[in-house]
């Protein structure tokens, strides 16, 4: 989640977004807004095609990380796997940045996802199709070697936490959550087959259905990270809404690619990372949030991040 104060600068006349979209072709008249968030996204048109441009401020992700996204996507999409694919500018660039007072922006595009969203619960089938498809990423993953920038880790992350929750020495319960967290992972066995670049957000929302090919088309690898493979089943599994659906989805993971026991076992501390994780950055999201003049849409979301954090400050403290 980007910060509040940056997304009421970034949207702001939708200047950023006007400015970057010239470097790439597209249909005069045809840019929209479509959301915020970690990033903003807006959507235009191509010869009629669809494309997304997708942008962010210096501050929350660098040009390098960038990179190491691109590359990541770009070498599943060598090995047929279905994600959507980087579109280069008329510069020839995968990343364009621009200059503004307050720093950069750096813009990609990406081709629009094929398939269909799951908007209902997904049936059996679908679960178990969505389990292989996780697995096959994996797969893909575990083969992988990166270029000269490699992806952020599960420990920067964890240094990125700190640094958020230093900044508010109140938040002793998260604190109280990292150091356990910390100490967990520490002594995790680790190995190629149970550790590497993972997705981090595979959930309904960033995957499409293919019926036909009974496969899905993938988005938004803004949260890749090298991390436990079992960190992206569970959450994954945060949006299957019933036991039942969490046994098809392993049962189609394990179809494809085998899940180690003791870190099945280890699923619910998982879910603890994720948590802290998703705090510190909404913890982060809300800092000098406090706006006089600010558009119709911020205080209702401030209000739900305020609700968001609070909620999980409620978790820290049960037991490990």
């Amino acid at each position: 989640m980007m910060k509040l104060t940056t997304m009421v600068r970034g949207l702001a006349g939708d200047k950023a977004a006007r400015e970057l979209i010239r470097n790439w072709e597209f249909d005069e008249g045809t840019l929209k807004f479509w959301r915020a968030s970690s990033n903003f996204v807006y959507v235009f048109n191509r010869d009629g095609e669809r494309y997304f441009l997708r942008f962010n401020f210096e501050e929350e992700h660098t040009a390098q990380q960038l990179t190491a996204e691109l590359e990541f996507m770009q070498y599943l999409l060598k090995h047929e796997y279905p994600c959507v694919a980087p579109i280069p500018s008329v510069n020839g660039k995968w990343i364009e940045t621009i200059q503004v007072p307050e720093g950069q922006y750096h813009g990609v595009v990406f081709s629009a996802a094929g398939g269909i969203a799951l908007h209902a619960t997904p049936t059996a089938r679908q679960c178990r199709d969505w389990g292989k498809s996780l697995a096959r990423l994996h797969t893909l993953s575990s083969r992988y070697e990166p270029g000269a920038v490699r992806r952020r880790s599960v420990e920067d992350i964890l240094r990125l936490i700190d640094q958020v929750l230093r900044r508010h020495p109140g938040e002793q319960d998260a604190m109280d959550e990292l150091h356990r967290v910390s100490l967990w992972l520490q002594f995790l066995p680790a190995s190629r087959q149970t550790y590497g670049l993972i997705h981090f957000d595979f959930q309904l929302d960033n995957i499409f259905y293919e019926a036909k090919e009974r496969s899905f088309h993938v988005i938004d690898f803004d949260d890749a990270m090298y991390h436990w493979y079992a960190a992206d089943i569970v959450t994954a599994l945060a949006d299957a809404e019933s036991e039942h659906d969490k046994q098809a989805f392993l049962k189609g993971y394990r179809s494809i690619r085998s899940l180690d026991h003791e870190l099945e076992a280890e699923f619910s501390r998982f879910q603890r990372f994720s948590r802290l994780y998703r705090f510190a950055s909404v913890l982060r999201s809300l800092e000098d949030s406090e706006l006089a003049d600010v558009p119709s849409w911020y205080e209702g979301l401030r209000t739900k991040l305020l609700r968001d954090c609070e909620q999980e400050r409620q978790g820290f403290r049960e037991p490990w």
